[in-house]
C-alpha cells in the first residue's frame, strides 16, 4: 500500500469531516436556512449512500469474503457484518439523549425563539445542547471516518463517493452544534470552533482504524469492514438523512433529491467502470 494512497484517503476523510464548518458558516451568514435546498441536498446524500452501500460496498464485501472463506460462509459473514454495522450505529444513537442528538436539527429561527424567552438559565441550556451535540457528532463521525478512509484505500472512486455523501450529511450537523452555542455565548468564533472540532473526529476515526487494522489488512479484513460500513451508511440514511430532509422541506423534494443521488451515483459508477 503506497504512501500516496494513504495520504489520498486521509485527505478525503479530512474534507468530509470538516464540512461541519460549512454548516456553521451557513448558520451565521444566512438570515434564514434555505430549507428546500437543504432538504434536497440531504435526500441526495441519502440516495448516494443507499445506492453505493447496496450496489457497490456490500457487493465488494461479499466478493472479498467469499474469496477468503468460500461462497456460503463468505455470504453469511457479509450479511452478519451488514447488520452488525446497523447495530453499532443504533447502539451509539440509543445512548445520545434526544434533546442533544445531532439528528434533532434546529435552525437559526428556532434557536432565536428559544433565546428570546429566557435569560441565564436558558443560555446555559442552549450551551449544554450545543456541547452535547458536538460530542454526539464526534462519536458518530468516528465510524464515518473509518468508512471514508477504508473505502478510499480499497477504491479511490468509491472513497470519493462516500466522502461527498458524508460531507453533505455533515453540513446540518455543523448547524446543530454552532447555532445553540452562538445563541448561548454570542460568539461566532466559539460556536465555529466547537463545530469545527466535532468534525475532526472523522479523520481521527480514519487514522485510528487504519493503524489498528493495517497489520491485518487482507481480503477478509476489507470484506468485514466494508460489510460494517454498508450497514452503518444504510442506518445513517434511513434514520438521519431522510427524516431530517422531510423535516426541512417537502416530502417530494426529499424523494427527488434521493432519486437524483442514486442516479448520479449509478452514472458515475457506469462511467468509471
Amino acid at each position: 500500500m503506497s504512501v500516496r494512497a494513504v495520504l489520498f484517503a486521509f485527505g478525503l476523510t479530512v474534507l468530509a469531516g470538516l464540512s461541519t464548518g460549512i454548516g456553521s458558516a451557513l448558520a451565521f451568514y444566512t438570515k434564514q436556512t434555505n430549507k428546500k435546498f437543504l432538504s434536497a441536498a440531504l435526500g441526495f446524500s441519502a440516495g448516494v449512500m443507499i445506492y453505493v452501500s447496496m450496489i457497490e460496498i456490500f457487493v465488494k464485501a461479499r466478493a472479498s469474503l467469499e474469496h477468503a472463506y468460500g461462497p456460503t460462509k463468505g455470504y453469511w459473514i457479509t450479511t452478519l457484518g451488514f447488520f452488525a454495522g446497523i447495530a453499532i450505529i443504533a447502539f451509539i444513537d440509543r445512548f445520545v439523549p434526544s434533546a442533544e442528538n445531532p439528528h434533532e436539527m434546529r435552525d437559526v429561527g428556532e434557536m432565536a425563539g428559544i433565546a428570546e424567552t429566557s435569560a441565564a438559565a436558558e443560555e446555559s441550556a442552549l450551551m449544554r445542547m450545543g456541547l452535547f451535540s458536538a460530542l454526539a457528532i464526534a462519536i458518530h463521525n468516528f465510524p464515518e471516518g473509518l468508512a471514508t478512509f477504508v473505502g478510499a484505500l480499497q477504491d479511490p472512486t468509491l472513497g470519493v463517493s462516500i466522502a461527498v455523501a458524508i460531507a453533505i450529511h455533515n453540513i446540518p450537523e455543523g448547524i446543530a452544534v454552532s447555532v445553540p452555542i452562538f445563541f448561548a455565548t454570542g460568539s461566532r468564533r466559539k460556536a465555529f470552533r466547537y463545530s469545527f472540532l466535532s468534525g475532526l473526529s472523522e479523520p481521527v476515526g480514519g487514522l485510528v482504524g487504519f493503524f489498528l487494522l493495517r497489520s491485518f489488512l487482507s481480503d477478509a479484513t476489507f470484506g468485514i469492514v466494508f460489510a460494517l460500513v454498508a450497514g452503518i451508511m444504510i442506518y445513517i440514511s434511513l434514520d438521519e438523512l431522510l427524516p431530517t430532509a422531510e423535516k426541512y422541506g417537502e416530502h417530494h423534494v426529499a424523494i427527488y433529491g434521493m432519486v437524483g443521488g442514486m442516479a448520479v451515483m449509478a452514472l458515475s459508477l457506469l462511467l468509471l467502470s
